[in-house]
């Protein structure tokens, strides 16, 4: 990934724990990089084409001043964030924030801050066996879709498969969706429990009826395990829907585990 430098821009704020330096404010110092693609500038010569720093900076000076924070790891968390919502061509950013007028009454050169953000690529599991089932998979996509710090990029068509786990119950509707997102997996997984327990979800039965079904599949190439969170989903490997729907999205996508595409896969399970 191609990179756009800005070191140390000199801004003023009213940023701190203390009351004084949110009523008098003082000097910080800004050092970002931009990642993006910065070939087609390159060859094209075309502003359009590539992330305008003059741009950028003054957008920084204006979010210091429009804004005051308690801490210089909110200042850092925000700026990163609106940086990511506000420069479409953007992909990563890495923020840094150093403070030389720190209060600590004690001679340092300066305080600082360094952080690196940027976008996600996850897929998501839907289903739904009771009630409206079309309506809370287009409600989950909805809600995804209208969420700050998610964009919908793809859906794939729904489809009706039979349950899966042994427990009798009605059939299910199933599909996927590719989501590009500021959101850590761990608050991926809160949101999407939060939106499974406004359509009603119940976890009363284990592969049980349910009103909504949200899975994360894959997130970026992450391999997680941990009591709550298993990324890439532990059993998508033998589910034929999902494959499906993951071949649909992404065909080429290779698990990171078992170093096989979703076609491959799909094909594998078929034989």
């Amino acid at each position: 990934m191609d990179k756009i430098k800005i070191e140390k821009l000199t801004v003023f704020g009213n940023h701190g724990v203390y009351p004084e330096e949110n009523v008098l404010g003082q000097k910080f110092e800004v050092s970002l990089v931009l990642y993006t693609q910065t070939r087609k500038a390159g060859l094209t010569d075309d502003l359009e084409c590539s992330i305008n720093y003059g741009d950028v900076c003054h957008f920084v000076q204006k979010f210091f001043v429009e804004n005051t924070f308690k801490l210089i790891e909110r200042v850092a968390e925000k700026l990163a964030e609106e940086l990511l919502l506000h420069y479409d061509l953007l992909q990563n950013v890495d923020v840094k924030i150093e403070k030389p007028w720190a209060p600590i009454a004690l001679p340092v050169q300066n305080v600082g801050v360094e952080i690196t953000r940027g976008w996600h690529r996850a897929y998501v599991a839907l289903g739904s066996n009771l009630g409206d089932k079309k309506a809370y998979l287009d409600e989950a996509v909805e809600k995804l879709q209208k969420h700050p710090h998610c964009q919908v990029q793809q859906v794939a068509d729904y489809i009706q498969t039979e349950p899966y786990g042994g427990v009798r119950q009605d059939v299910f509707l199933n599909s996927a969706l590719e989501l590009k997102t500021l959101l850590e997996p761990q608050e991926l997984l809160e949101l999407l429990n939060q939106i499974e327990a406004e359509a009603g979800r119940e976890r009363s039965v284990h592969w049980g009826p349910r009103t909504l079904d949200l899975d994360i599949l894959f997130y970026d190439d992450r391999v997680i395990d941990t009591p709550s969170l298993h990324i890439p989903h532990i059993d998508l490997h033998n589910r034929e829907f999902v494959l499906t729907s993951m071949v649909q999205l992404a065909p080429w996508h290779r698990h990171p585990v078992c170093n096989r595409t979703m076609k491959q896969l799909l094909d594998d399970l078929k034989k």
